[in-house]
């Protein structure tokens, strides 16, 4: 230990002169390009410190003062932070080419997962393949409606937990109950199977601790990543622990394919499984050489992974809006009580008649993205930008947290008010700045769709089919809001607890 203390301590003074001698060499040569401003940097670490455990809060007090595009030394890595809607669709739909790399995050180099994952890999011909694969074999609207059936068993699942709990007087854990459903169902079309229970079940408790652990070091502010020539080291054990998620995950998974290959072996003349597996597996087989199993099994954890995870936290946080104002609880539930009668179980083709419950995922969304910083951009060439130049390599932070608790877009931007979005005309679809939690442009999230019909069929079904109260000790008011410290996805700190009391 006293010679790794030693090693480091070393490095630090190697990085130190090396930085200092950069910067000052940058800072004195003539005609250098006008950076946007920013906070003053410490030597060496730069503006590391300011970032905290909760990041978009920070980068959101700073944008108030040095604006919406604004520049922060993070180590020896240059940082633009976006903060408002227009700066966001210069840089996503203007500049959207340039600004379509991404600065790799040591903890995605696990396994080399950064060489074939969609959500890491460069613009590049491999990226575009893959992309087309997620769009017409996973998220194309034909597959989605195809797999409605499949959805509706496993929130009806979901709601049978419910009951039971109503029954025995139980209060409904609704992160790790949406959890599960969500597993599922996502199980279900990739593979046809369940891969968790809603009671005693391990499974469903070892994939969540996955899920979530990997998310957490995905988004947690990482020395590796400030100083890449500390990469080696891994100073905080983050790639090691990503190492480890990632070794349980791709050992599941691997499970499930090598099954998959030896039944379609030994059954040629059977019926196939028709689900996303099969429809992979036979893209494999068609003479494909840029679709391998190494590319079907990272498409899949990133699908599990961020999937699960960000439609998991929506509803959490939705149904904690709701529950800590019970007018607006009623009005979602009277809405759907008009709409729908005594139907018993809601369609996803219903979720358009209900537009008071997509105004409160919307809102939901816009006080609670699931990732409030997206994922990192990298500026490829040299950009213009309002007057400044965003330089060539480039971290990119859109800091879509920030945005949707700006004044100058949205009255009273900390009240939940869904009816704002009965009075605007805007979506999270990426077309409109206000509102892009899912990312804009090439590099907007592959799994918007399935995403956006989970997050309001599930809050949907949980509004319509029970009445809610929170435990005695709880009061509306007094529900905790606050935030789980730095991680890919905005989790609550404690979990939200909710008594189910059966319709009348």
């Amino acid at each position: 230990m006293e010679f790794l203390a030693l090693l480091l301590l070393v490095l630090f003074f190697v990085l130190a002169s090396i930085h200092v001698l950069t910067f000052d060499r940058g800072c004195r040569k003539s005609g250098s390009p006008k950076i946007p401003p920013g906070p003053k940097p410490l030597p060496i670490i730069g503006n590391t410190l300011e970032l905290g455990n909760r990041p978009h809060h920070a980068l959101a007090r700073l944008s108030k003062i040095y604006g919406p595009l604004m520049t922060l030394k993070l180590g020896s890595r240059t940082a633009v932070v976006i903060s408002s809607p227009d700066m966001a669709k210069e840089a996503l739909q203007t500049n959207d080419q340039v600004f379509s790399g991404r600065t790799i995050a040591d903890t995605s180099r696990a396994f080399n997962h950064h060489k074939f994952s969609v959500a890491w890999l460069p613009a590049s011909t491999q990226w575009r393949k893959l992309r087309k694969v997620s769009a017409t074999q996973i998220f194309a609207p034909q597959r989605l409606d195809a797999t409605q059936a499949l959805r509706r068993v496993k929130v009806q699942q979901l709601l049978d937990h419910v009951q039971a709990c109503c029954s025995s007087g139980q209060a409904v854990d609704i992160g790790r109950a949406v959890f599960t459903t969500g597993l599922n169902a996502l199980s279900n079309t990739f593979f046809s199977i369940d891969l968790a229970e809603y009671c005693n079940s391990n499974s469903s408790q070892e994939f969540h601790e996955l899920i979530w652990g990997a998310m957490a070091e995905a988004g947690r502010p990482n020395i590796s990543d400030f100083f890449p020539a500390l990469r080696f080291i891994d100073p905080q054990g983050a790639r090691r622990r990503m190492t480890t998620y990632f070794a349980k995950l791709f050992g599941i998974l691997d499970g499930i394919i090598d099954k998959r290959v030896q039944l379609r072996a030994l059954a040629k003349s059977s019926k196939p499984s028709d689900d996303v597996l099969d429809s992979l597996l036979n893209l494999t087989e068609e003479d494909n050489p840029d679709l391998r199993f190494d590319h079907i099994k990272r498409l899949l954890v990133d699908l599990f992974v961020a999937g699960n995870d960000t439609t998991t936290s929506t509803v959490e946080w939705a149904m904690a809006e709701l529950l800590r104002d019970p007018a607006k609880m009623a009005k979602a539930r009277e809405e759907a009580e008009e709409v729908l009668g005594n139907v018993g179980l809601v369609q996803e083709s219903d979720i358009l008649k209900l537009p008071y419950l997509q105004a409160v995922v919307k809102e939901t969304l816009r006080l609670h993205p699931p990732a409030p910083l997206l994922i990192p951009h990298k500026a490829e060439v040299d950009v213009e930008m309002c007057g400044f130049t965003v330089p060539k390599n480039a971290q990119i932070l859109v800091n879509v947290w920030a945005m949707g608790r700006d004044s100058s877009i949205w009255p009273n931007p900390t009240l939940f008010s869904p009816e704002r979005f009965l009075e605007k005309d805007i979506d999270y679809k990426g077309r409109d700045f206000e509102l892009i939690p899912f990312g804009a442009g090439r590099r907007i999230c592959p799994g918007l769709p399935l995403a956006s019909r989970m997050v309001s069929f599930i809050l949907a079904s949980l509004v319509y089919s029970f009445h809610w109260t929170l435990p005695a000790e709880t009061k509306p008011e007094d529900l905790d809001m606050s935030e789980a410290a730095a991680g890919f996805t905005l989790h609550r700190t404690k979990p939200l607890l909710a008594i189910p009391i059966t319709s009348v």
